[in-house]
């Protein structure tokens, strides 16, 4: 290539985004070959000035990407396709029961922030079973689970609810838009009747009780579904913020209920940080204090039992965040997760199994690409 041709590639490419490596923008058509009435809250976040991309090689990629995370990249979400169940679900292989429901919300959001959707793409038919398992999963009063199977199925609904959520935002076929559709909409609408009178949710829609880690999980599905244009009352996630603003210690963490307030919970604090960015709290002092407690208590090599699921929504945070904090967080993370990759392509996560720990990690190092609206700056 000349260097004026280079030259104008890099100029040209510099105006659009970008996409993984695995999900081409004018990728043809699927084949099964294994691979609102309310106002919103917040204003966008300041974001760091425009970089070009890393045109090196003449491959375009967003910024702190490079080939060896690429790669990696593509190693977590074939192995997460070929491992999907005939009936489009996972299942954990941890020890904390199989939530399948939640499992294959996480997976299918793993596998959709490649860009692929549900007729495009080389993961298209993978997230498109996710999407058929999880509407045959929604009951009639709006909660999406497998009963038998999920003892808290709140984690479920919530994961479940952002995955549709955005996948509504991307379905091409009306019918099955409108299908995805009423089920969030009723999903939505059991949420909002099961928050308690604190604020919170707990695990079951009638449990009548709060606590951080599953209040987190329905605020962000919350977010994602009132970015898809439908709506949600103001006065549950204003509630629900409340809430976090409730369970807030003076060090700036976030304990594990209002009613129990206890020590600070990291793992919760780094999780309340995102929730706080995706309800526009960017530059609220609440949200600093546990922006800087997440960043004490949270390194990036380990140290708590609940580490995959703390910097699940910690990364978003400082995704979120950008500039200087969000490069060095991200170099130092993808380092970490591809240290940790098996042969196999996948994850072990927190004790909950591969499914879990890949979906997060994937997760966390696709952020750059930002494919899904729910992780958009």
């Amino acid at each position: 290539m000349t260097m004026v041709s280079r030259i104008a590639t890099i100029l040209f490419f510099s105006c659009v985004a970008a996409a993984p490596v695995c999900a081409q923008a004018n990728a043809p058509a699927a084949q099964d070959g294994g691979g609102q009435d309310e106002k919103s809250e917040g204003a966008a976040p300041a974001t760091a000035p425009a970089r070009m991309p890393d045109a090196s090689q003449d491959k375009l990629r967003p910024p702190g990407v490079n080939e060896a995370i690429e790669v990696s990249i593509k190693r977590g979400l074939d192995y997460l396709a070929r491992t999907q169940n005939r009936d489009g679900s996972w299942r954990s292989a941890g020890g904390y029961g199989s939530y399948p429901v939640a499992m294959t919300a996480l997976a299918g959001t793993a596998l959709a922030c490649s860009g692929s959707t549900t007729t495009r793409g080389p993961y298209a038919i993978k997230i498109r079973r996710c999407v058929d398992y999880l509407l045959r999963n929604a009951m009639g009063n709006g909660l999406i689970t497998s009963l038998q199977e999920e003892a808290r199925p709140m984690y479920g609904h919530g994961f479940s609810l952002v995955f549709l959520a955005e996948v509504y935002g991307i379905e091409e076929e009306v019918a099955r838009q409108h299908q995805v559709h009423r089920v969030v909409k009723k999903a939505v609408e059991l949420v909002a009747r099961s928050q308690s009178a604190a604020g919170g949710w707990l695990y079951a829609p009638d449990d009548n009780g709060d606590e951080g880690s599953v209040t987190i999980t329905q605020v962000q599905g919350l977010r994602a579904a009132r970015n898809a244009g439908i709506a949600v009352p103001t006065k549950v996630i204003k509630n629900a913020i409340q809430y976090i603003a409730d369970c807030q210690n003076p060090d700036g963490g976030i304990s594990y209920s209002k009613s129990s307030r206890g020590s600070s919970r990291p793992a919760i604090t780094g999780a309340a940080v995102a929730v706080l960015y995706n309800a526009g709290k960017y530059d609220d002092p609440m949200a600093e204090k546990a922006l800087a407690y997440a960043k004490r208590t949270l390194p990036v090599s380990g140290g708590n039992g609940h580490h995959y699921y703390a910097h699940y929504y910690l990364a978003q945070a400082m995704y979120q965040r950008g500039g200087k904090d969000w490069d060095d967080y991200y170099g130092a993370m993808s380092k970490w997760l591809m240290r940790q990759q098996q042969s196999d392509g996948s994850w072990q996560g927190d004790g909950v199994g591969a499914t879990y720990g890949t979906s997060v990690a994937l997760t966390i190092l696709q952020l750059p690409y930002a494919n899904l609206p729910i992780y958009q700056r």
